[in-house]
């Protein structure tokens, strides 16, 4: 939820750190253009003001909060704190829903099937779920991204629901696919809803637009590459 600068924020804040930092707040009514330091928050205060406020607007204090007021915090939390991601991305592929359907959800041949990958590890598959690691290619720093999903398939109604159990910079990371059958062959659609960690590089703004962006590539190579295998006769 976007949180809006106004009083009921401020004294959100307030409330925090007479609660759980210290703060005497007579001092803070009566001084409210003073820093937190001058209202004798520590370091150990600063740390715990921190960890509250990165748990309920998922925003990272820098250490130079103690500069700031009351109200500035509260500024600063308004302005960084940003609403959970949600992407939603769809391609029509030429092939029939069957096809599509069999090649996406064989998860042992994904490297085939998306460029990203470099290795999936089948950990465990029990009816139609199944829990796997993916290993993406090393970025341009040399990071070979790895992590652990789980995703379960429902063939009667061509939906799949899958999520991050290693949840790396993500709070969470849940995705669902569904398939439907349109004139000339199959819409494959991906919706992605997720929230980032205080801590991690980039705000759910940042991962979102990344997801759009990686989504459209990964799911244009999806077409191409089923589409091929369509008309090299799979069925």
């Amino acid at each position: 939820m976007t949180v809006a600068p106004d009083r009921p924020l401020a004294s959100e804040i307030t409330d925090i750190l007479v609660t759980h930092c210290g703060l005497d707040p007579d001092a803070a009514a009566s001084t409210p253009a003073a820093s937190l330091e001058e209202l004798g928050m520590d370091s150990l205060a600063l740390l715990e003001l921190s960890a509250v406020v990165a748990d309920r607007w998922r925003v990272k204090i820098p250490e130079q909060a103690g500069q700031l007021s009351i109200a500035g915090v509260a500024d600063l939390v308004a302005r960084r704190a940003d609403p959970p991601g949600h992407t939603e991305n769809a391609i029509d592929i030429d092939a029939p829903l069957p096809l599509v359907w069999d090649i996406t959800n064989d998860v042992a041949r994904w490297t085939e099937l998306f460029t990203e990958y470099a290795l999936v590890e089948i950990l465990h598959a029990e009816g139609d779920t199944v829990r796997f690691r993916l290993t993406m290619h090393p970025d341009e720093n040399g990071v070979a991204w790895s992590w652990v999903s789980e995703r379960t398939a429902d063939p009667a109604t061509r939906q799949v629901h899958a999520r991050r159990v290693e949840t790396g910079p993500f709070e969470y990371m849940r995705i669902h696919w569904r398939y439907e059958e349109v004139d000339g062959g199959t819409r494959m659609t991906w919706v992605q809803d997720f929230a980032m960690k205080p801590t991690a590089p980039v705000d759910n703004a940042g991962m979102t637009a990344r997801i759009n962006t990686n989504s459209k590539v990964q799911l244009a190579v999806i077409k191409e590459r089923i589409e091929r295998a369509h008309a090299g006769g799979a069925r």
